[in-house]
């Protein structure tokens, strides 16, 4: 790489450490994923790390479970060390909030979901990037990441829940 081209992408890198800031949106490429979390490349040479917790309000066990490599997302930067230079990101907070998800879905409908989590009192489907309901059918031999048809049985805005009840 020319000289001249390595340059300009030092000074762009500068001016892009020096506007950035907590709570700004930034638009970046997913480029690696680990268990963990998903390397997101801002702008070239300048990479954040948007961790899987901060992904989506679901329990996912693998980032890819939401992201390929190559997709392009927009992200909101968590926090961002001046010393060090790591930028934390975050994804889940763009995604809606429980309200704005909510809309739409009503009571005695039913609709798809992916299976995110088996607990003892039940399971956890996600029915929108950021909006999950419990089924509490426990026989049912559902595993992570299938996708079933469930019936909503009750909405609760007050407590932000929703119960489902299988049918597949």
């Amino acid at each position: 790489m020319p000289s001249e081209i390595k340059q300009e992408i030092k000074e762009q890198n500068k001016r892009f450490y020096e506007q950035l800031h907590k709570g700004m949106l930034v638009k970046g490429k997913v480029k690696n994923i680990q268990p963990y979390g998903a390397f997101i490349e801002l702008q070239k040479g300048i990479v954040g790390l948007l961790h899987i917790e901060d992904i989506s309000i679901c329990r996912i066990k693998s980032p890819a479970d939401m992201l390929k490599i190559g997709d392009i997302i927009v992200t909101k930067v968590k926090s961002y060390d001046k010393d060090t230079g790591r930028i934390s990101l975050s994804y889940k907070d763009l995604l809606g909030t429980w309200e704005e998800n909510v809309k739409g879905l009503e009571e005695k409908t039913i609709v798809k979901g992916i299976v995110r989590n088996r607990e003892k009192f039940g399971v956890f489907i996600e029915l929108k990037p950021n909006l999950v309901g419990l089924a509490e059918d426990k026989k049912l031999s559902v595993s992570y990441g299938d996708v079933v048809k469930v019936l909503v049985k009750k909405i609760s805005p007050e407590t932000k829940k929703i119960k489902l009840v299988i049918l597949d």
